[in-house]
């Protein structure tokens, strides 16, 4: 049954969507920017539920991904595919720099890392004999056709892979002995450093993970719209939107922050909008305060729920 679920998964994702939507750039782009947000709602989540750590400075991670993956394709013609990774690699570097907070619990944690965004929006802007400073950088590559399929349709591959691969890891590491200590330290993180548990080295090893994930999605988006600036590149809205997307869809399980993120961005941008073309973002505000008061732990939760119903 498992093993069927996924691979019906798969042909949807592989088969289904490219043949029903593909030849409709609007949608695939809709597609695209969700996935895009998903996967940053995925590492979030990972931060979150693993590493027991709230983010507010994930636009950091999305922006120097973007930054490195677009200056190595377009000013150094590294292979976009060979560029994306080092987008990570390079958001990884920029989470070694946050280390210090790992000390920090709650909101401090949370808004020292917001603070580490700024400050890396400033340099992106100051620094423009390699950033390209305020005006950005243009004519960034996009991703190379694959199998003849167009720029769109690549991205879109590319960005289900990347998400099918963050996820599979994602439940590998939980399952692990490692996953295990950093979820009992949510319980009590005291006692876990009775037993043994090194917990700053397993919190620093997870703001890696999601901070090399979330690099990854900001290089694809850099290569998807081909330009960047400082302002777009560690744009709140990288913080605000997967966070909703995350809670909305349940951000304690693997899929929760990915089904949130296409159905939030989605019913926003094809269905809400289209009714209500200014302050459309109310609804999706409505919809995350009723989704927290009846069900805290998301819309995943709430789907097994009603599965479980008949049977109870």
């Amino acid at each position: 049954m498992k093993y069927a679920k996924i691979l019906a998964i798969l042909m949807f994702a592989y088969a289904v969507v490219p043949l029903a939507v593909g030849a409709n750039n609007y949608y695939m782009s809709m597609l695209v920017a969700a996935l895009v947000i998903g996967g940053v709602a995925l590492s979030w989540a990972l931060l979150g539920n693993l590493g027991g750590m709230v983010s507010f400075g994930h636009s950091a991670f999305v922006g120097i991904g973007a930054y490195v993956s677009a200056i190595l394709s377009a000013k150094h013609g590294v292979p976009v595919l060979m560029a994306v990774p080092l987008g990570g690699i390079g958001a990884v570097l920029a989470s070694i720099v946050m280390m210090p907070v790992l000390r920090l619990r709650g909101p401090y944690f949370a808004l020292a890392i917001l603070a580490y965004a700024h400050i890396f929006r400033i340099l992106a802007t100051e620094w423009s004999s390699v950033t390209g400073g305020s005006g950005g950088v243009s004519g960034i590559p996009g991703f190379p056709e694959l199998f003849g399929m167009n720029n769109k349709m690549a991205s879109y591959l590319v960005a289900v892979t990347l998400i099918l691969v963050f996820a599979l890891a994602y439940h590998r590491i939980r399952a692990s002995y490692y996953g295990i200590a950093l979820r009992a330290m949510h319980d009590s993180e005291d006692a876990t450093r009775v037993v043994g548990v090194n917990s700053t080295v397993l919190k620093a090893g997870m703001l890696m993970v999601s901070a090399f994930m979330a690099g990854v999605f900001g290089a694809v988006n850099a290569h998807y719209i081909n330009f960047l600036e400082p302002d777009y590149a560690f744009n709140a809205l990288w913080v605000t939107l997967p966070i909703v997307a995350a809670i909305f869809g349940g951000y304690r399980t693997i899929s929760g922050p990915v089904i949130g993120a296409l159905v939030v961005y989605l019913a926003d941008q094809l269905v809400f909008k289209t009714l209500m073309p200014t302050g459309h973002q109310l609804v999706l505000g409505v919809l995350l305060v009723l989704m927290i008061v009846f069900s805290p732990s998301g819309l995943m939760s709430l789907l097994k729920k009603k599965q479980a119903a008949p049977h109870a």
